[in-house]
């Protein structure tokens, strides 16, 4: 293998830049040539592309985001689009791509991997609703952000005896409001894969008024609902004031942790380590501490990642 070509799609997040650094330098130690492909598979349709050297992703490990930025291509939901990507590839002498991105980004991979392109896909979503492995790129970071808002909130609630509602990201997975939720102490988590009752809050808030606890957390997934419609809900039913955080796209920034920069490392060695050995049409993941290839159709039928009970349980109890 002479030459390999890497892209990042989908939503950004922090880590997406350290994979990208893993995989230039673990594929040029290994006399490959490796071509960034720029936007995405937008960029792959255009031509968009650089050769990258060891300067190209100097200095990059502390940054969020993605130097190769990423865009949406409608083109890769169609089956001529699909081609006229993969033969893009065939046309710059790739013989081997890395796609770093999240659901959406594994099936355009898929697609290509279909067309005798070799593909390996490594997982980068902050909702950590990829299922096959144990942590997605992005999402530690995304709760640390997410737990330092909400310290800064928890200060002001208990000045102001407010009850805040914080909307987090997450798309149809609670993931994050609920570790997000037990992390930093809140009173309840509402996630879009448990039935909540809202007049059982609100009576739990109005008991807590009355023995003096005079401010609350509440953690909202934007699956299950908006953070607005939720404060609306239960405003003046409470005893108490309510306010709205929505933390919105500042979850998705800031310089990765050590865990994210460490696991895109991992990540980023064994995509290229896997495309050497010929394997393709699969993501590595992580899986009880190792490294572990799985299908792409497997990752993708499976749906969204099952949230952790272990989590569940420790937020009804520590509530």
């Amino acid at each position: 293998m002479k030459r390999i070509a890497v892209l990042t799609s989908g939503g950004d997040c922090s880590g997406m830049n350290a994979a990208l650094r893993a995989v230039v330098r673990t594929a040029m130690n290994e006399g490959i040539e490796v071509v960034g492909i720029h936007r995405g598979f937008r960029g792959l349709i255009d031509r968009q592309y650089e050769i990258m050297q060891n300067r190209s992703v100097s200095n990059i490990l502390q940054r969020g985001g993605t130097i190769l930025q990423s865009a949406r291509c409608k083109e890769m939901l169609t089956a001529a689009g699909q081609t006229l990507a993969a033969d893009t590839l065939t046309g710059l002498g790739v013989e081997g791509l890395v796609v770093i991105g999240g659901g959406g980004s594994l099936r355009g991979a898929q697609a290509l991997a279909e067309r005798g392109t070799q593909v390996i896909g490594i997982p980068a979503s902050i909702d950590n609703d990829l299922s096959f492995t144990d942590m997605s790129l992005g999402v530690d970071t995304a709760l640390n952000n997410i737990l330092y808002a909400v310290d800064c909130l928890k200060d002001t609630a208990s000045s102001h005896d407010r009850t805040f509602v914080v909307e987090c990201m997450g798309r149809d997975s609670g993931y994050l409001a609920l570790v997000s939720a037990v992390a930093v102490g809140a009173e309840f988590a509402i996630i879009p894969e448990r039935p909540y009752d809202l007049e059982a809050i609100c009576g739990n808030l109005r008991q807590r008024y009355q023995e003096g606890r005079i401010n609350a957390i509440i953690m909202v997934a934007e699956g299950a609902g908006t953070a607005h419609d939720i404060a609306a809900q239960i405003r003046g039913r409470i005893g108490f004031e309510t306010r709205v955080m929505v933390l919105g796209h500042y979850q998705r920034g800031g310089s990765p942790s050590a865990f994210d920069r460490l696991l895109a490392a991992r990540f980023g060695l064994a995509a290229v380590e896997s495309l050497l050995a010929g394997e393709s049409g699969k993501m590595v993941g992580l899986s009880c501490s190792d490294i572990a290839l799985t299908d792409f159709e497997q990752v993708l039928q499976a749906g969204i990642r099952p949230i952790d009970q272990l989590m569940v349980t420790l937020a009804h109890k520590l509530s």
